[in-house]
């Protein structure tokens, strides 16, 4: 090693040159940053731009939330804050709502997420929820969670209890259960939604086994609470429970529209497409909407008029309606209106079968039957029929007042009366009289 008094002076001569630059350097970053004292009139101003959430991203797929009190109370906070609109997914003797969620992230190219909630201050981990946002033909994001959490006994209960009853719509997936392990399972979800905060108002049964069961459950559950409990049939594939969700949720935002203009949707074919073929074949027909926020629009430029479709006629109207109710029917799977001489569905309500088969086959069916009944001389009129399946009920019948139009719809048989479904439709043909 070669040392020299020469090289020694010099450094320590640059030493000196650099310490003098730095603490001018130091001195003009003081003077930049010296920021005179803002004063905002509120919290809304200081956040203002900041995008309000549950947690703080941590990852693509990751959220943390740190909190000082237990996960469901910190829950309970950020939705009564935020007031987020959301889907809660429930099991109950089963584990299947990871499942759909894994299912519809798939299907839609999205990732299942993760809050994780932490103890503020040591960071332990309280809990983790999983949840999918699905996006919207907006911009907007519509979350879904599932309430099977990973937590301990009493937060999983707490966690669950607190989704559901801020969601703007529970789902519960139900499995095969006796009565008396119905009658049980269902028995403290009635009690906290007596004894509150509730403020869901809309819940969805969707059962994986036999629905003869969960349909009283689904009426002792709504006794005295004020809220809307519907059983939907049996489902046996993701696709079937997308279905029944997203087209519950569709006319649920509908309702809430205080101008009855359509919400937007999420326009995702190929999503439902890949859905009905992880779990089966066919695809719902439903789509989720988005969820609206209310923003000032910006001026538009001018622009030539677009061409404007007809208004619906009064009948037109009443056809739709007839249909939508049809559908809200003890067991009704799928229902439509065609036109008996083209085969053309005019109106369709439900899932599986879609519009354009049931029709097919109503033409078809009402054909043979007319053939019939002409060659051994007892009319031409439309005929009316209910036939019973292995596991389903059929109805044709004629439209009232709409000469040449005809309804063939599908009833779960596990699930509806024949009998009572006929004398409910029957009761129906009074929209017409106006």
């Amino acid at each position: 090693m070669i040392m020299s008094n020469t090289g020694g002076s010099a450094w320590s001569a640059a030493s000196t040159t650099d310490a003098d630059a730095a603490s001018d350097g130091w001195e003009s970053t003081r003077a930049q940053t010296a920021l005179a004292t803002q004063f905002l009139k509120d919290e809304k101003d200081y956040l203002e731009g900041v995008q309000p959430d549950i947690g703080r991203q941590v990852g693509t797929d990751a959220r943390e939330l740190f909190v000082s009190c237990d996960p469901a109370q910190a829950m309970r906070q950020q939705f009564e804050h935020l007031r987020p609109e959301f889907i809660a997914v429930h099991d109950m003797g089963t584990q299947s709502s990871r499942k759909l969620l894994a299912s519809i992230a798939a299907a839609s190219n999205r990732t299942v997420q993760t809050l994780t909630i932490r103890r503020q201050g040591f960071g332990t981990t309280l809990a983790t929820l999983e949840f999918i946002e699905l996006p919207t033909s907006e911009g907007t994001l519509l979350r879904m969670y599932t309430t099977e959490t990973d937590a301990d006994t009493a937060a999983r209960h707490a966690l669950a209890t607190t989704l559901l009853a801020f969601s703007r719509l529970g789902v519960f997936l139900v499995g095969e259960m006796p009565n008396h392990a119905l009658a049980a399972a269902f028995k403290p979800v009635h009690e906290d939604m007596l004894r509150g905060p509730w403020s869901n108002r809309h819940l969805l049964l969707l059962p994986l086994a036999s629905a003869n069961a969960l349909v009283s459950q689904g009426v002792e559950l709504a006794r005295g609470t004020q809220i809307n409990v519907r059983t939907t049939p049996k489902v046996a594939r993701p696709a079937d429970a997308w279905g029944f969700i997203s087209s519950t949720w569709t006319r649920l935002r509908e309702h809430m529209q205080p101008n009855g203009k359509p919400v937007p949707r999420f326009a995702a074919p190929a999503a439902s497409a890949s859905i009905a073929s992880a779990g089966g074949h066919g695809t719902p027909s439903g789509v989720v909407p988005a969820v609206p926020r209310p923003a000032t629009p910006a001026p538009m430029p001018l622009r030539p008029m677009p061409a404007t479709r007809a208004a619906a006629t009064p009948s037109e109207n009443r056809l739709e309606q007839y249909v939508q109710q049809l559908s809200h029917l003890a067991g009704m799977v799928s229902c439509c209106i065609f036109d008996v001489a083209s085969g053309r569905a005019l109106n369709h309500a439900g899932a599986s079968p879609g519009a354009r088969e049931l029709a097919e086959h109503g033409t078809e069916m009402l054909a043979s039957m007319q053939a019939s009944s002409r060659t051994m001389g007892l009319g031409h009129a439309i005929p009316e029929a209910a036939i019973t399946l292995g596991t389903h009920h059929l109805v044709l019948r004629a439209v009232p007042k709409h000469p040449g139009l005809a309804l063939h719809a599908v009833l779960d048989k596990s699930h509806a009366n024949l009998t009572l479904a006929r004398l409910q439709i029957l009761r129906m043909d009074s929209l017409f009289d106006a």
